[in-house]
């Protein structure tokens, strides 16, 4: 299955990761649940992992300024002289915390994954919850949004792009392209009413206007011919 679906729960803030894993287990029992659970979740690291090379500027300048945060501390312990081994082995820790640049992003994901999920509420604007929450997370909120946006079917656009064959079938093939134009745009007018529609009256006035339609233009092509 894509992942990408699971991706997306995971996005939600009334499930999270906790409910992801949760149904794997109560679909395919616990061994093949925290498998597919443990695929689910590295393929998001890996995800984000990405999203945070695309975001390597931003982190080179936080870098940058850690650096010069932790040079200033170096500094500050050297001339006090209570530097000690404690010490150094922490700024070792912040001058490669500052290097890798990613030690900050993934504590923001595993932040957004520990913190207690929204109360269940159907009216809940995830992508509004999300802009709000963009200074927290600000590169969550790019996946976010990008994941979210993926449409879980390609159904909806094969059916916008089939329309004139369901419309142009073998048996109306001789309709002229203005006729078809005119049975599209009907179409949609009778999808958007809001009484009932009568299918089978709404066939009769369409066949009699198609014969109407046909015997206009034969009386024109006769006119002309003349």
């Amino acid at each position: 299955m894509n992942k990408m679906i699971f991706i997306a729960c995971v996005f939600d803030p009334r499930f999270k990761f906790d409910y992801v894993a949760f149904v794997f287990l109560r679909m395919y029992g616990e061994e093949k649940g925290e498998k597919m659970a443990d695929q689910v979740k590295s393929y998001m690291i890996t995800l984000f992992d990405e999203y945070q090379k695309i975001n390597s500027k931003i982190s080179k300048l936080a870098s940058s300024s850690s650096t010069s945060s932790i040079e200033t501390l170096e500094a500050l312990s050297i001339n006090s002289g209570s530097t000690h081994k404690g010490t150094l082995i922490q700024q070792e820790y912040l001058r490669h915390k500052a290097k890798s640049g990613r030690i900050d992003a993934k504590t923001k994901l595993d932040k957004y994954l520990g913190e207690e999920i929204e109360v269940a509420n159907e009216s809940l604007d995830i992508l509004l919850w999300w802009k709000v929450n963009s200074p927290i997370f600000p590169i969550l909120d790019e996946m976010a949004r990008d994941v979210l946006a993926i449409p879980i079917s390609n159904v909806a656009s094969e059916s916008a792009f089939s329309t004139g064959g369901r419309v142009l079938d073998s048996f109306r093939s001789s309709l002229t392209p203005k006729l078809v134009q005119t049975l599209v745009c009907l179409q949609d007018w009778l999808r958007k009413e809001s009484s009932p529609v009568k299918i089978e009256e709404d066939l009769n006035n369409l066949e009699r206007l198609e014969s109407d339609f046909r015997t206009n233009n034969e009386k024109d092509s006769r006119v002309t011919n003349v």
